[in-house]
């Protein structure tokens, strides 16, 4: 698979991974996953965050989007997307969620991505707090 396919897969599928399954053609069957929370090997707990991340959204937030600025290829083997989740919680006081982050994606020599690995600008613990904070 082309780098270029891999890069508009990305484009395409990562504004909306909140609304809709992304493309799962473009990682291998071995593809291991790290952000600050989880760490886990394998497509099939690699479809299962993105379909918890659909469930828990549709569930705890009325609003919850996922702003992509950038996704271009950093060096031969690597590929880096930045970044917004923003949202409102579904609770009286309309708590909203806003965090940035990147994520880098590792491919091997036939361009499937083989290692996800987010990070964000701040710790889970306070990305947290901001569900008990008042609205505007």
């Amino acid at each position: 698979m082309q780098v270029e396919q891999v890069l508009e897969t990305l484009k395409l599928d990562l504004p909306t991974l909140f609304e809709k399954d992304i493309s799962y053609d473009i990682y291998t069957k071995d593809i291991f996953f790290k952000d600050p929370v989880n760490t886990f090997k394998w497509k099939f707990n690699y479809r299962i965050i993105f379909w918890t991340l659909r469930f828990h959204g549709r569930l705890f937030f009325t609003e919850l989007y996922f702003d992509l600025h950038d996704v271009q290829q950093t060096a031969e083997d690597i590929i880096l997307a930045n970044w917004t989740v923003r949202g409102v919680l579904r609770v009286p006081w309309q708590a909203k969620i806003f965090f940035n982050g990147y994520s880098t994606y590792k491919f091997n020599q036939d361009g499937l991505i083989y290692e996800h690995i987010d990070t964000w600008d701040r710790k889970p613990s306070e990305i947290l707090k901001q569900f008990f904070s008042l609205g505007e």
